[in-house]
């Protein structure tokens, strides 16, 4: 039975590099490996020689090793694989090394050792792929950040989605991982919309217990409704304006002629909230509110007045000294604003929790803003400061469509998501069920996000995001399905698959996919330290794309013998897992059948 861990093999091909550098009484340096583009140029690629030699010794000690001066790289490289070539640990996982061009060595990994990765990605499972990398680190990372009062909206979408990847990227990495969930439960925003629901029940002549009765759906199209309206009237109506911004100081006084209203409005916003969650498979640890962190951060402004200045009767951070902007932290009322409810908030989640590592993932539009806040949280705790990552992401558009949640035009999460299980329920010839239909929906729209960059903006296509063919959701899920599909009419278990005895010749397909599995960890481990969700995304479709064509050209259950039959069955199985694995990843649910 194979051993849980799983060390990749680059570690191996650096470790034998590194010995045989120090045989020849050349400088350790940082050995880069990358995979060739050709696989006809092996699975790995070292220009380690090529690096080296400008920097190399004049090898003085060449009596005792037997060497004379190398003139260029290539020859360089010929002196390191004559060691390589007898390292004991090396021979156990490379077949083949050669020197390539002006002194690129290139190493073929044995099938042999293809075949037992492949062999103990069955045996491990889901395992497959985690590490102990990030063991010991505690990791908080704080995405969604919806504001009770407010629309729900695509922007909110996307930080979830990508928020929840990167926190199963750091779990799968072995640190202890929280999530949190900052939400502005105080601020104009709410003030709008109590102003317009006051006016709306008046009109209507809707008691606040009349509207609890109404469905949550109901009372939250009515809150919508009223932010839109209340933003407009504030903007147009000089009256309207002196109200709301009475009513955001009773906000924050608990003036019981708002109170009532305000409680239960911010309470049906949290509750729905949490049902778009569960739809996205997210369970917060912490929910941080600004009505907390406002007066955290009106305490740490008056203890640090030194990196303040009064302007205009309000409290100001100098950006424009960092060669960033000034802005308000405290305003001519008195009250916090966004700056300062964000600048305690990291005093906040750490006293909760202490982090090793703080991930903020918000939309890219405000990123100058959020570089204030961090250049005076900076200066006030740099240790905190140097802590925190933030991860920005792009917006998300349909073709033609722009929001605004001022106007009420807002492209809702929830919109985008029922959307999506609507097509994907009308997917391939038969009718699929409801739960499948949700699972490809929400997959769909998670991988349309995810597959490129967090930092780009993405148009959201519906025919391109749902479909069986091409980079999408749909097409990894139905790629599993299929191998599920496969394995079930087999009718072997896990123990038959993995009890076959060598394959003479192995067929451009099945290299194919040997040569692609043991990549995973090392996938896992560049997407976590580049915050890039994309890079296991790439690798999926790559996988699927390389399993879909051995399933083409290659006959499986009609294999000529057992042995092949039992190997192509132990190809499709490890595919499947590595698939679902990586999906999770991503936040993607698979289906067993489509």
């Amino acid at each position: 039975m194979a051993e849980r861990t799983f060390i990749t093999p680059d570690v191996i091909i650096k470790k034998a590099i590194q010995k045989a550098l120090s045989l020849l009484n050349l400088p350790i340096v940082d050995i880069g490996l990358e995979h060739p583009a050709d696989e006809a140029h092996g699975d790995y690629s070292s220009n380690v020689a090529m690096q080296l030699f400008p920097k190399r010794l004049s090898l003085q000690d060449t009596s005792r090793l037997n060497l004379e001066v190398v003139k260029n790289p290539r020859e360089l490289a010929q002196k390191v694989v004559s060691l390589l070539e007898k390292d004991q640990e090396l021979k156990k996982i490379v077949s083949k090394i050669e020197i390539a061009g002006p002194g690129f060595i290139n190493f073929w990994l044995s099938e042999g050792f293809l075949t037992t990765t492949m062999i103990h990605i069955i045996e491990v499972g889901d395992m497959f792929g985690s590490s102990e990398e990030l063991k010991g680190k505690s990791v908080i990372i704080e995405y969604t950040d919806p504001n009770p009062f407010k629309e729900f909206h695509i922007g909110h979408l996307y930080s979830n989605i990508a928020g929840e990847s990167l926190a199963r990227l750091f779990e799968v990495q072995g640190a202890m991982v929280k999530r949190a969930n900052y939400q502005g439960d105080v601020g104009m925003h709410v003030a709008k919309s109590l102003w317009a629901l006051q006016k709306n029940m008046t009109d209507k002549k809707l008691s606040l217990d009349e509207l609890e009765k109404k469905p949550l759906s109901n009372r939250m199209e009515f809150l919508g409704q009223a932010y839109a309206m209340g933003a407009t009237a504030y903007e147009q109506d000089e009256e309207a304006k002196k109200q709301i911004q009475q009513i955001n100081r009773g906000v924050y006084e608990k003036d019981r002629k708002v109170h009532d209203l305000y409680t239960r409005g911010r309470q049906w916003s949290l509750d729905y909230f949490e049902t778009i969650y569960k739809r996205l498979g997210t369970k917060f640890d912490y929910y941080f509110f600004e009505s907390e962190t406002g007066r955290v951060g009106k305490e740490i402004i008056k203890k640090h007045k030194d990196f303040f200045e009064e302007s205009k009767g309000a409290i100001v951070f100098r950006g424009d000294k960092y060669g960033l902007h000034t802005r308000v932290f405290i305003n001519s009322f008195g009250l916090p604003t966004y700056e300062a409810k964000d600048l305690g908030l990291p005093f906040l989640k750490h006293d909760k929790f202490p982090y090793d590592i703080s991930i903020i993932v918000t939309g890219n539009e405000i990123n100058e803003y959020f570089a204030v806040v961090l250049k005076a949280l900076e200066q006030i705790n740099p240790e905190l400061r140097k802590k925190t990552r933030h991860v920005s992401h792009g917006m998300v558009r349909l073709k033609g469509r722009k929001m605004s949640s001022r106007t009420g035009d807002v492209l809702r999460g929830e919109w985008l998501l029922d959307e999506a299980k609507k097509y994907a329920g009308k997917l391939g010839d038969d009718k699929i069920s409801e739960v499948t239909s949700e699972t490809v929906g929400v997959g769909a729209v998670k991988y349309s996000l995810l597959k490129g960059n967090i930092g780009r903006d993405i148009i959201f296509d519906f025919n391109e995001s749902i479909s069986l063919d091409g980079n999408s959701g749909p097409y990894l899920q139905y790629t599993y399905a299929r191998c599920q599909s496969v394995i079930s009419k087999a009718a072997m278990s896990m123990n038959d698959l993995s009890m076959f005895r060598k394959i003479d010749k192995l067929m451009v397909e099945e290299l194919s996919l040997l040569r692609t599995f043991y990549k995973f960890p090392e996938v896992v481990s560049e997407a976590g330290k580049m915050f890039s969700p994309n890079v296991i995304a790439n690798f999926l479709f790559d996988l699927a794309h390389k399993y879909n064509l051995f399933y083409q050209k290659i006959p499986i259950l009609n294999a000529e013998t057992e042995e092949q039959k039992k190997f192509r069955l132990s190809l499709t199985a490890a595919t499947a897992q590595v698939i679902k694995n990586g999906l999770h990843l991503l936040g993607i649910k698979v289906p067993e059948k489509m």
